[in-house]
């Protein structure tokens, strides 16, 4: 064995079998933090992950990058799961992930994962439950922090785009464990007394941890109950809660939220402006259009003088009497050559055209017509009916 000699191809393909044979490889989880983070339009991402005195080439292929539930960046601390291979091309061992999940939030990212699983399997994520937002509204609920910079930027926007609606502040917490219960309480307020046209809640961006009261099964059902619509705005557009799945619409951010709930005055003015236009050149072409039907009609001479629209009529009249007249007389002549020839026929083939000519016909007392000698006997009683009369007779014989 020791006299072989390998080529480069066999020796890579021999490594790569007894890593590839190794169990504890097959499936390993590594904790480091990334680097030279790459994502190609193939859908392949390439990084590095090292720590102060080491580093391992991973690649994540695409089937596998498409179930990421954030975005990676360098020098973020992860835990990689996969397995360790050699390519043989380049002789050098790397990891092959499957799963990359933020190191220190494995615990919260399951249960995140456990809970979006369970809500999907309930319906609350249906689109047919999704409500349609108002298209003008007067009174909008912001249920958040009231001392974040979210709800600062709310009602700056809001304001500024639409500042004929009222805006209602529902303070609340949002980070921490007092944070669902106060938000659940805040939706069921609002829907109860029916405050808003449409509600806003969420907070800006942060860890998965400050953002962990949008995770709450309890805000998740809270939503999905509001019968007033209700959109989602936490965090920035990487961060996506379970709210996020459940409100009738999600936002990006609080400021994307205010875009998206209210129109924008001056468009809506300028839109008015320009149906005011068609409406006005509308009801001028109407307007022309009767005037032109109003000269037609006065120039009829039913309306120059009644007496013309009179003997107008009158000769309509007679003319359709006379029409209906010949259409009865013709109908009448056609029904009485249709009954002679019906008439003429029935005659022809009737029996007494026949007696009429001499002959007879016999019966017996049953009515039988007697068309034999063997249907009588003698002694029998018969009836020989002629042209004019009826016989009565007894069989001799």
């Amino acid at each position: 064995m020791a006299d072989r000699i390998f080529t480069v191809s066999e020796l890579n393909g021999y490594i790569k079998d007894m890593l590839d044979s190794d169990v504890l490889l097959s499936e390993v989880y590594v904790r480091g933090e990334l680097s030279n983070y790459k994502m190609y339009p193939s859908g392949h991402h390439y990084f590095t992950v090292k720590d102060a005195e080491a580093s391992l080439r991973c690649v994540m292929f695409r089937s596998s990058a498409v179930n990421l539930r954030f975005r990676p960046g360098d020098g973020m601390n992860v835990i990689v799961f996969g397995r360790v291979s050699v390519y043989p091309r380049d002789g050098a061992y790397q990891l092959y992930a499957r799963e990359i999940t933020p190191d220190g939030v494995g615990d919260l990212y399951i249960a995140y994962e456990q809970l979006k699983e369970k809500l999907l399997k309930d319906g609350l994520f249906e689109q047919q439950y999704k409500k349609p937002l108002p298209r003008f509204p007067m009174t909008i609920a912001v249920i958040t922090s009231p001392v974040g910079a979210a709800v600062r930027d709310i009602i700056k926007i809001l304001k500024a785009r639409w500042p004929m609606a009222k805006v209602l502040i529902a303070p609340v917490r949002v980070q921490g464990v007092e944070a669902p219960p106060e938000i659940v309480d805040a939706l069921r307020f609002i829907n109860e007394n029916n405050c808003a046209d449409l509600i806003i809640t969420g907070r800006g961006g942060g860890s998965i941890e400050d953002l962990w009261p949008f995770n709450d099964e309890r805000v998740a059902r809270a939503i999905f109950q509001s019968t007033i619509p209700v959109i989602s705005a936490v965090g920035h557009e990487p961060d996506v809660t379970i709210a996020d799945f459940v409100a009738d619409l999600r936002a990006a951010t609080p400021s994307n939220a205010a875009e998206l709930a209210v129109p924008d005055v001056g468009d809506t003015l300028a839109m008015l402006g320009t149906l005011e236009i068609r409406m006005c050149q509308a009801i001028s072409r109407d307007l022309t259009l009767r005037r032109r039907r109003l000269t037609e009609l006065s120039n009829k001479r039913a309306l120059q003088s009644l007496q013309y629209f009179i003997d107008d009529k009158r000769v309509l009249i007679d003319r359709n009497q006379d029409m209906l007249c010949a259409a009865m007389r013709g109908k009448l002549h056609r029904n009485r050559e249709r009954y002679g020839r019906l008439a003429a026929s029935l005659d022809a083939m009737s029996p007494l055209k026949v007696l009429g000519r001499g002959y007879a016909i016999a019966r017996r007392e049953d009515g039988l017509i007697i068309k034999a000698a063997s249907d009588v006997s003698a002694g029998d009683r018969i009836a020989v009916r002629v042209a004019r009369d009826e016989i009565k007779c007894v069989v001799e014989c």
